[in-house]
């Protein structure tokens, strides 16, 4: 049980990782999962978005935000020797809803632009951060072992805010805008 926020451990820029090993807080571990972690707070943010009514939808964040957590908590322990509660299950789970997504939407005629309503447009944040987070992920697994199943999901998961960003817009009637190279 946590009962103090604060322990003043990490003023001088170092923090400890689940092993209490003592690493610089800008360490290449620290990025990695400080980026999930990120990346679970704005999935916290689109969870909350006043249009999401679907349960089915926010079901999936959920589940994707404890999945999070998980890989969170794998990340910052130098001294893991397995993931945990992250399956090939979950990913295929990703591809199911996103393959029901795309039955309704129309073929993309080129690359859309970030957008449209609000809640797509917290889908798309959600779509970078988790891009950001393989970036971090893919160089931490330079220096140390990384869970080839973590790159797999994150990878999936930044698929599935596309398609639901523009699940979103097509049924709610807002028209994709394409990126326009001579604008």
């Amino acid at each position: 049980m946590i009962s103090k926020v604060y322990t003043r451990t990490g003023d001088a820029g170092k923090t400890s990782l689940v092993s209490g090993t003592r690493v610089d807080k800008d360490d290449v571990r620290v990025e990695a999962y400080g980026t999930v972690d990120e990346l679970n707070s704005n999935l916290g943010v689109l969870a909350h978005s006043t249009k999401l009514d679907d349960p089915e939808i926010i079901a999936v964040i959920r589940k994707a935000q404890n999945k999070l957590f998980n890989i969170g908590a794998y990340l910052a322990n130098d001294k893991a020797d397995a993931l945990y509660g992250v399956t090939k299950e979950d990913v295929e789970q990703l591809e199911k809803m996103m393959d029901h997504m795309n039955e309704e939407l129309p073929p993309a005629q080129g690359f859309v632009l970030p957008g449209g309503t609000r809640l797509s447009a917290q889908a798309d944040r959600c779509r970078t951060v988790t891009r950001r987070a393989e970036r971090r992920v893919v160089t931490l697994a330079k220096v140390a072992t990384v869970d080839p199943l973590v790159l797999e999901y994150l990878n999936r998961l930044s698929d599935f805010f596309f398609v639901f960003a523009r699940f979103n817009n097509i049924r709610n009637q807002v028209e994709e805008i394409y990126w326009d190279k001579e604008a």
